[in-house]
C-alpha cells in the first residue's frame, strides 16, 4: 500500500516523498507485458507470438521503470488533489535524490522524494477605491488638426513629372550602379532603384543635383557627400546597403524628376477618408476627423491607464513565492536548460510577470468575470466587418458565413479573442475600483511622458533584486 508524506524545506517550498510497495506497480507492469507481447513486431515471428520470456528480457526493464514512475506521479497526483495543494508548474524529482536502483527481477519497496513549489494566498489591498490614479488624455489641437490634414492631403496626392530639380519637396527618382572612381561601372552588380523627397537627401546631394534633369548623372561615394549623422540613414534608405558599402564608388542617375500635387479638399477626398459616412463640407470632414484621432488618443490614454493598474496591483500586492523552486524550474523545467546567470538575469522580468498572473487569475475570480463563445465570435465578426469598412453585416454575405465557420475552428484566434475581451472586462472593471482623476496633455508631453516611464521601468528592473 502506498504512502505520501510531505515536509517543509523552504517558503512555501516542500518535499514530497511517495514510498511504494511491489504490489502498487507489479500488477500493472505485468499487464502492460502481456499487451506488449500481442503487438510486438520481431523478425523471425508471427505477430503476438513471440515468446514472453523473450519480451520480458528485451523491453522488460524500460516498461518496469515506466510503470514504476507512472505509479509514484499516480500517487504524488492523488494525494495533491485529497490535500488541495495549489502548485506552480509539476512536482521535480528531489535534486539530492539517491539514483533509482529498479530492477524488475527483484521488486521491492521504492522510495521517490519530489519538491514542490505552492501557491501563496494573499489579498489584492489595492482594489479598496482609495489608491488615486491619473488617466492622461491627449487633446486634439487644432494645430493637430491641421497637420493630420496636410499629410492626408500629401498621401492622397499625385506625382506630376517635372522638367528638372528646383524644390527641397521634388521627389527624386535615382539608379545607383556601383563605379570606380572614374564612372567605369563593376559587373555583376545589380542597380539600386530609389525614390525619395529631396529634403530627405544629404544636403552635399541636393545640392549636386539642384537644377539637374533627368537623365543627368554623377559619381558619388556615399562617405563623401555625407556628413557622420546622413550617412547611416542615406545607406540604408536610399542605397539598401550596409555601412561596408561607405567607401564604394556609384554611377548616380536622375531617372525622373516630380513633385507632390496634394489632393485638394472636397467630396472625393472626404469619400476616400471614410467610405462608409456622408460628410457634404469642411467642417464636417474636421469634426470626425477630430473624433477619429480622438478615439485613438483614448485608446492609448487607456492602455497607460492600464499599464499603471497593473503596475500598482504588483508592486502593492504582497506575496511570498518559492524562489529557490521558481529559480530551479526555470533552470530545468524549460525546453532547454538555461544556466544559473541566465535564470538570475531572466528572474525579476519573470517575478513580476508571475505576481500579475496569480493576481490576475485572482481578481478575474472575485469579481466573477468571464467571457462567452458568443461574445467571442461576435468580436470577431465586428472586427471583420469594421476592416472592410462595413457596419453591421449586410442582407447577404456567405463570405462572412464561411469566414466565421474557418474563424471558429482556429484555437489561436479564438483564445486569443477570448483573453483579450477577459482582460479588457477585467480593466473596465478594475477601473471603477480607484479615484482615476484625467489630466489634458498635448501629444508631445504625452509621449514624452511614455518614454520617461519605460526608461524608469527598466531601470528599476534591472537593479530588482
Amino acid at each position: 500500500m502506498a504512502t505520501v508524506t510531505r515536509e517543509n524545506i523552504g517558503l512555501l517550498h516542500d518535499k514530497v516523498v511517495v514510498k511504494l510497495e511491489k504490489e502498487d506497480y507489479m500488477p500493472s507492469f505485468e499487464k502492460s507485458l502481456k499487451h506488449y507481447a500481442k503487438s510486438v513486431n520481431m523478425p523471425g515471428f508471427r505477430k503476438g507470438m513471440v515468446p514472453a520470456g523473450m519480451v520480458r528480457k528485451m523491453y522488460g526493464p524500460a516498461l518496469f521503470n515506466e510503470e514504476v514512475m507512472r505509479a509514484a506521479g499516480t500517487e504524488i497526483e492523488k494525494y495533491m488533489q485529497e490535500e488541495k495543494l495549489a502548485i506552480f508548474a509539476q512536482p521535480m524529482v528531489m535534486a539530492d535524490a539517491a539514483p533509482l536502483q529498479l530492477d524488475m527481477n527483484n521488486p521491492s519497496e521504492t522510495e521517490f522524494s519530489f519538491e514542490i513549489g505552492l501557491k501563496p494566498e494573499f489579498d489584492v489591498k489595492a482594489v479598496n477605491g482609495k489608491e488615486k490614479l491619473t488617466r492622461k488624455k491627449i487633446v486634439v489641437s487644432d494645430t493637430m488638426l491641421d497637420d493630420e490634414l496636410v499629410r492626408i492631403q500629401r498621401r492622397l496626392g499625385q506625382s506630376e513629372p517635372q522638367e528638372k530639380v528646383f524644390d527641397k519637396e521634388n521627389i527624386i527618382y535615382s539608379k545607383f550602379e556601383q563605379c570606380d572612381a572614374e564612372g567605369n561601372l563593376v559587373e555583376g552588380v545589380e542597380a539600386i532603384e530609389d525614390t525619395e523627397l529631396m529634403a530627405k537627401l544629404p544636403a552635399k546631394l541636393q545640392d549636386m543635383i539642384m537644377g539637374k534633369k533627368p537623365e543627368d548623372t554623377f559619381i558619388i561615394s556615399p562617405k563623401e557627400i555625407c556628413t557622420e549623422e546622413e550617412l547611416p540613414i542615406f545607406l540604408k534608405d536610399s542605397m539598401k546597403l550596409d555601412e561596408a558599402a561607405a567607401d564604394n564608388h556609384y554611377k548616380m542617375t536622375l531617372t525622373k524628376v516630380a513633385q507632390l500635387i496634394p489632393m485638394e479638399m472636397g467630396e472625393e477626398l472626404y469619400k476616400k477618408v471614410f467610405p462608409s459616412s456622408e460628410i457634404a463640407d469642411e467642417t464636417a470632414f474636421r469634426n470626425t476627423l477630430r473624433a477619429e484621432l480622438s478615439k485613438e488618443f483614448d485608446r492609448m490614454s487607456n492602455e497607460q491607464l492600464q499599464n499603471d493598474i497593473y503596475e500598482l496591483l504588483v508592486h502593492k500586492t504582497e506575496m511570498d513565492l518559492p524562489v529557490d523552486f521558481l529559480k530551479r524550474w526555470m533552470r530545468e523545467g524549460g525546453e532547454k536548460p538555461k544556466t544559473a546567470q541566465e535564470v538570475e538575469l531572466e528572474f525579476p522580468k519573470f517575478d513580476h510577470q508571475l505576481r500579475w498572473t496569480l493576481i490576475s487569475d485572482k481578481l478575474l475570480q472575485d469579481l466573477e468575470i468571464n467571457v462567452t463563445e458568443d461574445e467571442v465570435k461576435d468580436d470577431i465578426r465586428t472586427r471583420v466587418l469594421g476592416y472592410f469598412g462595413m457596419q453591421a453585416a449586410e442582407e447577404d454575405t456567405p463570405w462572412l458565413d464561411d469566414y466565421m465557420a474557418k474563424a471558429t475552428k482556429d484555437e489561436k484566434t479564438m483564445d486569443e479573442t477570448y483573453r483579450r475581451l477577459l482582460y479588457d472586462k477585467l480593466f473596465n472593471e478594475l477601473i471603477t475600483k480607484f479615484k482615476v482623476n484625467d489630466e489634458e496633455l498635448t501629444e508631445e508631453e504625452f509621449m514624452k511622458q511614455q518614454q520617461q516611464h519605460v526608461h524608469d521601468h527598466d531601470h528599476e528592473h534591472a537593479h530588482a533584486h
